[in-house]
Order: structure tokens, then sequence, then C-alpha cells
């Protein structure tokens, strides 16, 4: 395993290769992420235990999507069942490596939810999230504290598990190596991460927030929806494209080319 070092702007350059990736065959990405989210939503109906069969199948998931990527470059057909392709497609031991993986983030993040309870109004921030109940600067304020909370204690989690499913399933690594690579590539290369996601903190929230806050002064909050929704789902759906270039950028044996400009 090499990693590679990179400069500051290469955090935009990832953002660029998202969106070229995603232009490749935007439909198929579209596709990917509405069916990630309709199974996120579907697991809700079974209390406590969908939720965390999906957090244990994240890995899967994962390599399944990133998968999906190295497809669209090669001009292959991607199907839905693509997200299953890591039981389809790897050997036994890498399958248990990546579902024992998806058991130690779901018990992250049951850690987390734990200490994040203790900071966060959870009474106050179900209702906004679920019925838009809360309006004016309690709003604000509260969203801005959970985010807050939600972004400093999930980070460290985030850093270990970026590369950790591809590590294991494309390099062979063991938890703790794949863990400890993802650590790196992330240390190496922490100036082109911060670039990479301040921009898309100003996408996915700052942007949202902008919009909302401009159709509200101009009295037109019920067609907010209609811009602001559309837009935060292509944006994801780049985001998830992104993950394949920052991948590609960190490892420079990583199989499968993106162009540095669009």
């Amino acid at each position: 395993m090499q990693i590679n070092r990179v400069n500051a702007s290469t955090g935009y350059t990832w953002i660029r290769q998202g969106i070229w990736l995603f232009r490749q065959n935007p439909f198929t990405f579209l596709m990917l992420v509405f069916l990630y989210i309709f199974v996120v939503q579907l697991s809700m109906f079974i209390p406590i235990i969908g939720f965390i069969v999906v957090l244990v199948l994240s890995p899967i998931f994962s390599v399944g999507f990133l998968t999906a990527c190295q497809k669209v470059i090669r001009k292959e057909v991607v199907r839905p069942t693509i997200y299953l392709s890591p039981f389809r497609d790897y050997p036994r031991a890498i399958r248990t490596r990546l579902i024992q993986l998806g058991s130690i983030y779901t018990l992250l993040i049951v850690l987390l939810s734990l200490v994040a309870s203790q900071f966060i109004d959870v009474e106050k921030v179900i209702p906004l999230i679920t019925e838009g109940n809360l309006t004016g600067p309690e709003l604000v304020k509260e969203m801005y504290v959970a985010m807050m909370v939600a972004v400093t204690l999930y980070l460290p989690v985030a850093i270990f598990m970026w590369f950790s499913p591809q590590l294991i399933a494309w390099k062979n690594l063991s938890i703790p190596k794949a863990l400890f690579g993802s650590w790196m590539a992330f240390w190496l290369n922490k100036g082109a991460f911060f670039v990479y996601f301040s921009t898309w903190a100003i996408v996915l929230v700052a942007t949202p927030l902008f919009l909302g806050a401009l159709f509200e002064a101009l009295q037109l909050t019920n067609y907010a929806s209609f811009i602001i929704t559309p837009f935060s789902m292509a944006a994801i759906t780049v985001l998830y494209c992104t993950f394949f270039a920052t991948w590609k950028g960190c490892f420079i044996d990583s199989s499968e080319a993106i162009p540095e400009t669009i």
C-alpha cells in the first residue's frame, strides 16, 4: 500500500473530478443514491434492528458504490445489485472483514449518539428535522449546535472509516491495517481534505440555508423546496462520486484513472 501526498488545492480537484464522474452517467448515480436513501428509510420501519443492519452493511454498500464508479469509467452497465457485489465478487474472508468493520462502525455510532444526546436538545431537533416546527433564531441556533456537535464527534470516525472498506476489499488488508491506512491517508493529505470538506460545507450547508432565507425573505417559502431539494440531491450524488476521486488521489497504485480537469 503506497499513499500519495498531494497539495491542498487537490481537495478542489477531487470535487471537479467528482463532477466529471457524475456527468459520465448521471442517471445511474442518481438511481444508486435514491436506492440507498430508500433502503435507509425502509429500515426505519423496523425499529432499531433495521437501522443497525444498514450500519453494519455500510462498508459493503461503500465498496459497491465505488465499484459502480469503476464500471462507469469503463463504460460498463451498472445495475442496482452493484451494492451487493462484495457478497458475490470477493472471498469469504474479505466479506467477513467488511461485516466486522461494519459492526465496529455501528458500535461507534451508537456510542457517539449517546454522547451527542448530552449536548443536543433532542426534543427540539427531532421536530425540526421531521416537521420543520421551529422557525427564526431558535431554528438557526439548534441547527448549528446540532451540526457542530455531530461534526466534532463524527469526524474522527469518518477519518478511520473513509478508506477502510476499499483497503480491505481491494488491498486485502486486515481491519487494523485498513483503519491505520485510512488515518495515514488523511494525515498526510490534511490540507487537501480541509479544502475538500470546507467546500462541501459551503455547498451542502451554507447554500441551502442561504436559499431558504432568500425564499423566506421573498415570501416564497412554499416554493423553496422545488429548488433546494433537487440542488441538495444532485450535490449529495456528486459528493458520493468524489469519494472515488479521493481514493484515486491518495493511493497511487489504485486502478481506474480520472481526468485531472473537467
